[in-house]
């Protein structure tokens, strides 16, 4: 694996509609957004900044010893938001950032370097991500479960919520598919929503048309390919621990930390 130094930047804002406050809650004896933190700076990073627009946010960095930075309100979405951030920053164009998003305390801090890692691998491309095997059919069929499609290079070919690769001549077309008798080379992949940006991309993909296929399927990713960009992938085998979307979330991930308290340090 290529050395890379790199930085991670996390977005962060109070207004959610599902669960209200989600950065500030508790996971563990600290609010979530200090807990995603530690994870990003175990991942080896030359710095951890959080881009917010609350001052409750950033107060609660402050006490932890995490830096933030202030962002405006009214950002669509958070690569608008950290394409801001780095404006503040004054980083160089060649500056690798790794986007890590504030509700997922359990990350592993190994794949968030293995993505930055990948992007210093493939010059060829403005931004790196990750993926890993779908295990269970009724994930292929699930439209919340993004599926990706990689060329021979590991580069982006496509992202979908529909089922990806498509395989012509399966038994069944159904939730009791048997992935693992799935084609050699051809196995679907689940899309992690992790990526890491050469700060030059990051300052223009604000300013990038959106594509068609991003507003139907509803993935800021598409942009960049229907621009004519890459996006290298990095597979892992392991499926990432649950992000924190919902109070059924927030229970499930609370009871995951509460068994193993080590697990930050993983």
């Amino acid at each position: 694996m290529t050395d890379c130094v790199f930085h991670v930047l996390i977005p962060a804002r109070r207004a959610s509609t599902r669960l209200p406050d989600k950065p500030l809650l508790d996971i563990g004896g600290a609010p979530m957004i200090v807990r995603v933190a530690e994870r990003a700076r175990a991942s080896g990073a030359l710095s951890c900044t959080v881009a917010t627009d609350d001052a409750e946010i950033a107060a609660v960095c402050q006490r932890a010893g995490i830096a933030a930075v202030f962002t405006r309100a009214d950002h669509p979405s958070g690569s608008d938001r950290l394409a801001e951030a780095v404006e503040h920053l004054g980083w160089a164009d060649d500056t690798v950032v790794v986007n890590v998003q504030g509700d997922e305390p359990l990350l592993d801090p190994a794949l968030v370097q293995r993505v930055a890692h990948t992007l210093g691998e493939h010059p060829d491309c403005v931004m790196a991500t990750a993926a890993h095997p779908i295990e269970r059919a009724a994930d292929l069929f699930n439209p919340n479960v993004v599926k990706v499609v990689l060329d021979r290079r590991g580069r982006a070919l496509t992202f979908s919520r529909a089922p990806l690769p498509w395989w012509r001549d399966a038994p069944r077309h159904d939730a009791s598919l048997d992935l693992t008798s799935w084609p050699a080379g051809a196995r679907p992949l689940r899309h992690i929503g992790l990526y890491a940006y050469r700060t030059g991309f990051l300052r223009q993909f604000p300013r990038l048309t959106p594509a068609p296929l991003e507003r139907c399927e509803s993935l800021e990713q598409l942009r960049v390919l229907w621009h004519g960009e890459r996006i290298a992938v990095t597979v892992t085998p392991n499926v990432p621990g649950p992000g924190v979307d919902t109070a059924e979330d927030l229970v499930r991930v609370r009871a995951l930390w509460a068994a193993a308290p080590s697990y930050p340090l993983m």
